[in-house]
């Protein structure tokens, strides 16, 4: 089936699919749940084959995790999308009702988006839990994920096809392009007829190859360079928990932090604790000259100065940058410079200075005494989400339901007429 096909047949569906009730629509996403478990013995051969030919390949250990299935992680996407299923449903929301005086009645009713195109690279799981939000925003998708999970994402997409048989939803509304040939995502950029909009999830050259190239409106981010600001005044053992928990907890994503930037106030003190706390989960750090001068002698078995782009570089691995700051204004200018826009916070016990760091921080989500490993849909209480926003148009952060939705003005008269 050629790109234009799929896409048109996807918008098909997703008009189809934008009448559904909220009912069968759990019920089709309870089927598809049950399906994928059902089928697992296939979809874990599958995902195997993958990861052979990406170890034949010399695919990076963070590539390889990202691809990697087993039956822990594929019950954990069925039991996600199984609470997709149960979230609320946003379609057909009336909202900001008013009467204007004239008497004309107002308000906002959300809908559907219309066809999503999903591009992205090396997470299998993210075949299931974009087939989950968009059905349950009454959303079609077009997916194309990359050739290092063709074999996992074919036998996911049959399973999801499978599980929507017998159901009111259109096993149409999921498409999935099989072909590797990179040509493709050019012509899937090219449809704006059928795709409402394009999702990239992947590296910064895929962001900006999709801004470059594609006639649709693009939601760019999922690339986190991310920071921590030690205050003078923050609690320094529990500051360290906070750090380790945002680097070591799962340093394969993209709100796993990459810099901590540390008050020279407490630079001596605080830096030493973190260094020892860190190295002994095989961190290893990258210092500006300042932090060299302090600790190299001490720690220079797993600290080394940082390179002219390594602040500028999304570490994704159990690496991390320290820079010591002579103050707030520095530690804003500093991520103001190197941050993507994705997952910056504070650690102070000054409420000045939180509120002046929220102000100046123009970031999808900004933190206060807190990891950045909570930009998650999950996490900040949506449920789940098909990707994370940092730009500022439609949405910004994790894109759950809601941001999957746009609205139609719907005005009510008693056979008005304008003057």
């Amino acid at each position: 089936m050629s790109i234009e096909s799929m896409c048109r047949a996807a918008k098909a569906a997703s008009q189809t699919l934008a009448q559904v009730n909220s009912a069968d629509k759990r019920r089709a996403l309870l089927a598809m749940a049950d399906n994928l478990w059902d089928e697992r013995e296939d979809i874990l051969a599958a995902n195997a084959e993958d990861l052979h030919e990406g170890e034949l390949k010399g695919l990076t250990p963070a590539l390889l995790d990202r691809l990697m299935l087993n039956d822990k992680r594929l019950a954990g996407i069925v039991a996600d999308l199984r609470q997709v299923a149960d979230l609320p449903d946003p379609v057909g929301e009336l909202f900001e009702e008013q009467t204007l005086p004239n008497g004309l009645q107002l308000s906002k009713l959300r809908v559907p988006l219309g066809v999503l195109g999903v591009i992205y690279e090396a997470r299998p799981n993210v075949t299931v839990d974009v087939a989950g939000m968009a059905l349950q925003s009454g959303n079609a998708a077009v997916l194309r994920g990359g050739s290092e999970t063709i074999r996992s994402n074919r036998a996911l997409h049959a399973a999801i096809r499978r599980g929507l048989q017998g159901s009111v939803v259109p096993a149409d509304a999921i498409q999935l392009i099989e072909d590797t040939d990179r040509q493709l995502v050019m012509e899937l950029l090219q449809m704006d007829d059928y795709i409402s909009i394009i999702i990239p999830r992947g590296g910064a050259g895929l962001h900006d190859f999709c801004r470059k190239n594609s006639r649709i409106p693009v939601i760019t981010g999922g690339i986190g360079i991310c920071h921590l600001f030690v205050d003078a005044s923050a609690d320094l053992p529990r500051a360290v928990e906070v750090i380790r928990n945002a680097k070591i907890q799962r340093p394969t994503v993209c709100n796993a932090l990459d810099t901590v930037l540390v008050h020279q106030a407490v630079a001596q003190q605080f830096i030493p604790a973190l260094i020892e706390r860190l190295a002994a989960d095989g961190v290893t750090f990258r210092g500006d000259p300042r932090t060299c001068r302090l600790v190299a002698d001490q720690y220079q078995s797993v600290l080394r100065p940082a390179g002219e782009q390594d602040f500028d570089t999304e570490w994704l691995s159990l690496i991390l940058g320290i820079k010591i700051v002579d103050g707030l204004e520095e530690a804003v200018a500093h991520i103001a410079a190197h941050s993507t826009a994705h997952s910056d916070g504070i650690l102070t016990a000054d409420n000045e200075n939180a509120a002046s760091f929220v102000a100046q921080v123009d970031s999808a989500a900004v933190y206060v005494n807190a990891s950045t490993r909570f930009t998650d849909g999950s996490q900040l209480g949506l449920g789940a989400e098909v990707a994370i926003s940092t730009q500022r148009l439609h949405a910004r952060g994790p894109l759950g339901l809601r941001e999957l939705t746009t609205y139609k003005w719907v005005v009510r008269g008693d056979y008005h007429v304008r003057t």
